[in-house]
């Protein structure tokens, strides 16, 4: 080991020093190179399937449908063969066809007519709203009373009217001018129970909160003599 270093040390080795070779390639073959480069240069894909395959033999060529191939028209309806009044899928004994005209005996039902009215200035339901706040006395009694159809009945005129709805007893007189479907229409129910008509024409209206200042009493059966 001592003269292994001593010998590094003096730059003298007895191992000896590689060398490097250059190698040249083989000469090229011209012949043999020229079919190699002309079929890597030829990028086109090859025919699928082949030229002289099965598949391209027995394949033909596609066959193109017209539109009324694809699909046909309908049937003519034949309109000058039909007659009022009688079904033409009995006697034809087709009733599946979506091209018979469904006949009716019925009148189409005519469309209703507005019931409203056209209401005095200073009357619209704002105003109505701001005549109950008032402070104003619109029940035209001192106390809510227990009232018989008997008692209600007496008052149906137009200065003193009164009706019941959901068994509440509302002085109508002060609303007459307001109700928008005009005085007349109101005073159909004065002097009796208007429940009925009321939920028959006036179903999403709350009758509490539109005549709740002119309560004045509750509805109650006849007493037994």
């Amino acid at each position: 080991m001592t003269s292994y270093f001593r010998n590094w040390l003096t730059g003298t080795t007895s191992d000896p020093v590689p060398t490097l070779n250059r190698v040249s390639p083989p000469p090229e073959n011209d012949d043999e190179g020229s079919d190699t480069a002309t079929e890597g240069d030829d990028d086109t894909p090859p025919a699928f399937p082949s030229l002289s395959s099965a598949q391209r033999v027995q394949s033909s060529t596609p066959r193109i449908l017209t539109d009324s191939q694809l699909m046909p028209p309908p049937p003519l309806p034949h309109l000058a063969q039909r007659t009022p009044g009688v079904d033409r899928e009995a006697h034809s004994g087709n009733p599946s066809s979506s091209l018979t005209v469904l006949e009716t005996t019925q009148r189409p039902a005519k469309p209703s007519k507005n019931r409203k009215v056209a209401l005095a200035p200073g009357h619209s339901p704002l105003d109505w709203a701001n005549l109950k706040t008032s402070g104003k006395d619109l029940r035209g009694v001192e106390m809510l009373s227990r009232i018989p159809p008997s008692v209600l009945k007496q008052h149906n005129k137009r200065d003193d009217a009164w009706a019941a709805f959901y068994g509440k007893v509302y002085n109508m007189t002060p609303y007459l001018a307001f109700h928008p479907g005009g005085e007349r229409e109101l005073m159909r129910v004065a002097g009796r129970d208007g429940t009925k008509l009321f939920a028959s024409t006036h179903a999403w209206v709350s009758v509490d909160l539109m005549l709740d200042a002119c309560l004045v009493g509750f509805l109650v059966p006849e007493p037994s003599s």
